[in-house]
């Protein structure tokens, strides 16, 4: 089966003798057939449609966090002191509060890319890595790092360690089946509920103090984050780009059964490991910096697949949600109970507890 024919594009040969005198090459309903040189590619028009409302969006609703504050900070004086004009508020808005709302971005994007890499390998809107154990790994390690006086610089990386760990885990008991979806599912959730576990019991054998800042690692904050943690995300993706790329295109054959793939040529398990150790690599690397964030990864793929209605989360569209759910998050845990301040992992749990529960009962009407 050639190229053409998969995409669902007639090849030029046959568009010429077919179709003469047209205006060019059509694409799949609700596609645009976009062609640089040789290549072609087809995009969803929704899908650019929802990227670009929430690119707007998200900028709107930085420039809001970067507003509302004590000392509240007017737009044009936030627009000003981005553009280096100098303003006497330029200590609040570059230091204070930029580094905080861009780490926010960062992080809600990485946590949407990596929920639509697992969710779209189990094939199931439940799958997330707050769900499959690769948060409750890196909670694990960086509590082992808290509560055994570890110097505060290695808590990162021995949450990273953890959550890569639990990862080799998790993919070693699910590809024994090629990675089935059901199995990789139910092998995540054993191993989120044992190390779990283990993290309440080394808390509970902790030191008192210990155990409360654990805690709050556990919770997921970005008080006291910036620019460093905001680095170490950005760098991942950077090395992760051409894997990413490959991806998104990947993530067009996911749904496919084995059978089908192999007969067009594709290597369905060996594509189903890929997609899933980059998406555990950058959720676990994106847990490190700013802890146990739970269910970002979890609500932007679906609501990005809900708004594009694809049969697949879009990658793009999934990171910019991610980053608008987080920086939005963080935004209500600074100002709804000013002067206290809330972590963001406790906004993000109050949106994805009852997201999770529709799921749930929407899956049970479904069944029925």
């Amino acid at each position: 089966m050639s190229a053409g024919d998969r995409t669902g594009v007639a090849p030029a040969a046959e568009r010429d003798a077919e179709g003469r005198g047209s205006a060019g090459p059509v694409g799949l309903p609700g596609r645009s057939l976009l062609r640089v040189g040789p290549v072609s590619l087809q995009v969803r028009r929704r899908a650019v449609l929802v990227a670009l409302a929430s690119t707007v969006l998200l900028a709107l609703a930085v420039l809001l966090s970067l507003c509302l504050g004590t000392p509240y900070v007017a737009p044009a004086d936030v627009l000003r002191a981005l553009s280096g004009a100098g303003t006497p508020y330029d200590l609040v808005v570059l230091d204070l509060r930029l580094p905080r709302i861009v780490l926010a971005a960062t992080a809600g994007a990485a946590f949407g890319i990596a929920g639509t890499l697992i969710q779209s390998v189990a094939r199931n809107p439940l799958a997330s890595p707050d769900v499959i154990g690769i948060t409750q790994g890196a909670g694990l390690a960086a509590t082992v790092a808290i509560t055994t006086g570890a110097a505060a610089i290695l808590v990162a990386p021995a949450a990273l360690v953890g959550g890569l760990a639990a990862a080799l885990l998790l993919l070693a008991l699910g590809a024994r089946h090629g990675l089935a979806a059901q199995r990789f599912v139910l092998a995540g959730v054993a191993v989120a509920f044992a190390l779990r576990a283990l993290t309440e019991v080394v808390m509970l054998s902790a030191d008192p103090i210990d155990g409360l800042r654990a805690q709050l690692w556990l919770i997921g904050t970005l008080a006291g984050k910036g620019w460093t943690e905001t680095a170490w995300i950005a760098l991942t993706l950077a090395v992760l780009l051409p894997v990413l790329a490959w991806a998104g295109w990947a993530l067009n054959s996911s749904a496919l059964d084995d059978d089908t793939a192999r007969g067009i040529g594709l290597r369905p398990v060996a594509r189903r490991i890929g997609l899933a150790a980059t998406g555990v690599v950058v959720a676990a690397t994106v847990t490190a910096q700013v802890g146990a964030v739970d269910f970002v990864a979890l609500v932007a793929p679906q609501v990005a697949r809900r708004l594009v209605r694809a049969e697949r989360p879009p990658l793009l569209c999934a990171a910019l949600l991610g980053a608008l759910l987080l920086v939005l998050a963080d935004l209500a845990g600074r100002r709804l109970f000013a002067p206290t301040q809330l972590p963001a992992g406790v906004l993000t749990a109050a949106i994805g507890g009852p997201y999770l529960m529709f799921l749930l009962v929407r899956g049970r009407r479904r069944s029925s």
